[in-house]
């Protein structure tokens, strides 16, 4: 990328640029994508052509390859052109792997307990994206304890919160104008970063992309045509394209993702665009059985590859409108999202086997339920912790009575100790709590 641009490709494809004869080698040479899978751009391929090959003709192979699975989509540029996508043999094979995944009980503990904080992350990761400076541990005890935020950081983490819940609870629902606004108001309530007017379009044509140095990388499409932008996509959405009455297939996961890539184009809004094309992914996700990605959040992976993430809208818009470069780049992040997921489930098994197997070894084993096993967990990894009856409500998806009850019991038990915070009760874990599991 230089002076805020992306390299161009050296020319638009045609099939008789180059004698296909002669250069037959170069088709079989040169796949959709490389022997890694990667669905390379121009700056990159040009660089990763074999010694003395043509790096142009080289170019032109890989587009021919990739032309024969490319599929048109009824969504079009600033000029009218079509966008398009293709899912070479890597990307399927990567889609597949995706939709096998599931989220399976470890060691015979209860999914709903084992994965509950994950629910928390995407909302925190996607606002730290946006630019929000608060820290994972505040946002997390203000989300389970329901404090009222502090400043527009903080209100940006609930909103993200909210705006995934309203996601999942309208999962059944078709997409329209009305709830493209309505998650929009929630992404961007009692925020004002870039003059955002909540659950409002934008009315004008001065916003931009840029970069660091304010060069302009991209610039959407005039506001007069965000209304009828946004109805075409609610209708590419809303269209069955799983059916398999003869029309185009398109991939619910690859679907997914054309969802997001289509309102960061559009950017029908000041501000909050990227919340509500992350928040429509995961609706799609949803609506098409992909329950588990509930706990799946891309946000932490894309903050961490800004430019990255950036590069994939630019590629798929310089070379011809090949959605493929955004999709490609998504289904990695998703697939090393899941990674990062099983590895916290992993993790988390484990902790929860070790805090079970301290309890069976003390007196109160059988006395005990999973929740409290999880408490304890917590409480043996800090020693000072506090404990609300509200935030083992939220954590666990359990009633306050059930919370109380079972933070009660572990103070009667003395393994917490209660206080008065103001006229709530807080449950405070003791530096002494594997000594006092251990005695018998």
């Amino acid at each position: 990328m230089k002076n805020g641009k992306i390299e161009q490709p050296p020319f638009k494809f045609e099939v008789n640029k180059f004698d296909v004869a002669s250069n037959i080698k170069y088709i079989f040479e040169y796949k959709a994508t490389d022997e890694k899978g990667r669905y390379l751009y121009w700056d990159e391929l040009k660089y990763r052509t074999k010694e003395g090959d043509d790096p142009h003709i080289a170019w032109w192979a890989t587009k021919f390859n990739r032309m024969s699975k490319i599929k048109f989509l009824p969504l079009k540029d600033k000029k009218g052109k079509s966008f398009t996508y293709s899912t070479p043999d890597a990307l399927e094979a990567k889609l597949f792997n995706i939709a096998q995944y599931h989220i399976a009980p470890k060691n015979g503990i209860k999914n709903e307990y084992l994965i509950s904080s994950l629910i928390l992350e995407e909302a925190i990761s996607s606002s730290q994206l946006e630019g929000a400076a608060t820290t994972r541990k505040v946002a997390k005890d203000m989300l389970l304890n329901e404090k009222k935020p502090k400043s527009e950081d903080e209100w940006m983490i609930i909103n993200n919160y909210m705006l995934l819940k309203e996601v999942k609870s309208r999962k059944d629902e078709e997409l329209s104008l009305g709830f493209i606004k309505k998650l929009h108001k929630i992404a961007t309530s009692h925020t004002t970063h870039n003059n955002v007017n909540p659950g409002e379009f934008r009315d004008n044509n001065e916003i931009y992309i840029g970069d660091y140095d304010n060069n302009i990388l991209f610039e959407p499409p005039q506001f007069c045509e965000i209304e009828a932008r946004l109805e075409e996509l609610a209708s590419f959405a809303n269209y069955n394209h799983n059916s398999s009455n003869g029309d185009i297939f398109i991939n619910p996961i690859v679907k997914g993702i054309i969802l997001h890539f289509m309102i960061g184009f559009i950017h029908p809004f000041n501000d909050g665009n990227g919340r509500v094309a992350r928040a429509l992914f995961y609706w799609y996700m949803l609506k098409s059985g992909f329950e588990y990605f509930e706990y799946v959040s891309i946000s932490g992976l894309l903050k961490n590859a800004p430019v990255q993430y950036a590069k994939s809208y630019l590629y798929s818009e310089s070379d011809d409108n090949d959605l493929t470069y955004f999709i490609a780049y998504q289904i990695d992040i998703i697939a090393r999202a899941i990674e990062k997921l099983n590895e916290y489930m992993e993790h988390k098994s484990k902790e929860i086997s070790d805090t079970i197997g301290l309890l069976k070894r003390s007196k109160y084993n059988n006395l005990l339920n999973l929740p409290q096993n999880y408490i304890l967990q917590d409480a043996i990894k800090e020693a000072g912790k506090i404990f609300t009856t509200r935030e083992i409500s939220n954590k666990y998806n359990i009633s306050e009575n059930s919370a109380r009850k079972y933070l009660n019991q572990l103070s009667e038990y003395k393994l917490l100790q209660t206080s008065k915070m103001g006229r709530i009760t807080i449950y405070i874990s003791t530096n002494d709590i594997k000594e006092r599991l251990a005695i018998k």
